[in-house]
């Protein structure tokens, strides 16, 4: 399996790795099928993402996904956050394997679920946001 530089890179020195301890929403998404966990980690101020954070337990393809959606969304609006695909992700690391798709998948569902969280806190349904997470079937059966 070949891995393009910019996943190595991810992989070997990934960004945005720990926790942020008074996160404004925490989202946590894995798959059993594959094992991989990803736990994404947001502090929002005035509706702009100021950091991101990732504890990834998985393969070297999940924790360069959650190093490069976080280093994507900081800085952004929530409404650009929400907009994240898993397309972009693989084309910010310049592609993944075919059998290594999903970890992408995870890595935006994992976003959606820490915003999801940040809106439920604030007492906003996350679906009247356009929230909607994936369950592990369409994870795995998902592509680009």
């Amino acid at each position: 399996m070949e891995y393009s530089q910019k996943v190595m890179e991810h992989f070997t020195d990934p960004h945005n790795v720990g926790k942020i301890e008074d996160a404004d929403g925490v989202g946590e998404i894995g798959n059993a099928k594959c094992g991989d966990i990803m736990k994404m980690y947001l502090k929002i101020e005035n509706d702009i993402i100021v950091d991101a954070k990732f504890n990834t337990y998985g393969c070297a393809s999940a924790i360069a996904t959650s190093s490069m959606a976080t280093d994507l969304i900081k800085g952004q609006p929530v409404s650009e956050a929400l907009k994240l695909t898993n397309k972009a992700v693989v084309e910010a690391l310049d592609g993944l394997p075919p059998v290594k798709i999903h970890c992408s998948v995870l890595a935006e569902q994992a976003i959606k679920a820490a915003l999801a969280d940040y809106y439920t806190r604030q007492g906003i349904d996350p679906a009247s946001k356009g929230i909607v997470i994936k369950d592990d079937d369409e994870i795995d059966a998902c592509s680009v």
